[in-house]
């Protein structure tokens, strides 16, 4: 099928998002992303035309349009760099949140400069749920105002991932922003559900992730849990330093309640889909495979429906970091597919 529909991406990462517009036969006329590996990885893929390594703050969308050709743009993609609105900054309490945050106010600033410039007929922010809470009120009523000022009406939700088929349950904010002319979307219907009823079910690690279950020589030095090894094989699947806990009956507790972090000694159950894969690789914090092991790389592009050949640069913790940060593929493949129907082949 000829590629239709333009679009231009930015804080691309490594193409999470782009391969799932990608899939719905957009045209990706340009990405861009500060940080060297992830531009290599797009570039290595193929994913767009123009491939840009640079500080948003540098560039120019009007020039860049001028450089292009001055095509029309259907749809700009992104998602601003997150760990302002994370939950972690509820603990990290030596850290400003949301836009309070330097690098929380200008990575949105610099979104809504690139809508004002580029100027598309709908934008699409991708965002940590915690964009919604509302000790970060002051970033989502931003948001609401840039978007009406520059005349799009917007729509969002928080949305697990696992219910659209990701075996992952990752939960992000989903910001559509449509110009005022064209109609409302509607966020597509959910396919999967935890209980099945009405729906498919959710797709587990084992589904996900089972026939790479193969012991390798280098297993013996993925063991997972530093100093805490020994007590990672006693965590049953599924579970986490919780299991260590008088709360849970623990008859000699390690642990206090709620002390440490939810993936703290986290092991994925191959009978559900896995917790959020974070963006960071740690000796402690997981998830871990059930077998007590580091998952490789292989099976976190599984869990993120990231094609077993798409080809990520770097060592072992930057590739991990570039699949962390990704929008799942098959997630922004079926919001592509959505807004294709919706607003632009309606």
């Amino acid at each position: 099928m000829k590629n239709k529909h333009n679009i231009i991406s930015i804080y691309s990462g490594a193409g999470g998002m782009d391969l799932g517009f990608k899939k719905e036969h957009y045209n990706i006329l340009y990405s861009t992303d500060y940080w060297k590996p992830a531009c290599d990885s797009l570039i290595k893929n193929g994913l767009p035309r123009i491939v840009e390594c640079k500080d948003i703050r540098e560039i120019k969308f009007k020039n860049l349009l001028e450089k292009i050709g001055k095509p029309m743009v259907d749809v700009l993609i992104g998602g601003p760099p997150c760990p302002p609105f994370s939950k972690s900054r509820f603990y990290l309490k030596s850290k400003k949140r949301a836009l309070e945050d330097s690098e929380g106010s200008y990575t949105i600033m610099e979104y809504f400069r690139a809508v004002e410039e580029i100027n598309p007929n709908i934008f699409l922010l991708e965002n940590v749920p915690g964009f919604a809470f509302k000790p970060h009120s002051d970033a989502l009523e931003f948001l609401k105002k840039r978007s009406e000022e520059l005349g799009y009406k917007i729509f969002f939700k928080v949305i697990n991932c696992a219910n659209y088929g990701v075996p992952q349950t990752r939960e992000r904010f989903i910001c559509v922003g449509v110009k005022k002319h064209l109609p409302d979307f509607k966020f597509p219907e959910e396919t999967h559900s935890k209980s099945g009823a009405g729906k498919m079910s959710w797709i587990t690690c084992s589904q996900a992730i089972g026939d790479l279950d193969i012991e390798l020589p280098e297993d013996i030095n993925m063991q997972a849990g530093s100093k805490h090894k020994e007590l990672l094989k006693q965590v049953p699947p599924g579970n986490n330093y919780l299991f260590f806990t008088k709360e849970r009956g623990h008859p000699n507790p390690e642990f206090i309640w709620r002390s440490r972090y939810w993936s703290f000694l986290l092991k994925l159950s191959p009978n559900r889909p896995s917790w959020t894969i974070q963006a960071s690789h740690s000796n402690n914090m997981g998830p871990f495979h059930w077998k007590n092991r580091f998952l490789r790389i292989s099976e976190i592009k599984r869990i993120q429906t990231l094609p077993d050949d798409y080809h990520l640069t770097g060592d072992f913790k930057t590739q991990w970091r570039q699949v962390g940060n990704a929008v799942p593929p098959r997630l922004a493949q079926v919001l592509a597919k959505a807004i294709k129907m919706q607003l632009l082949d309606y």
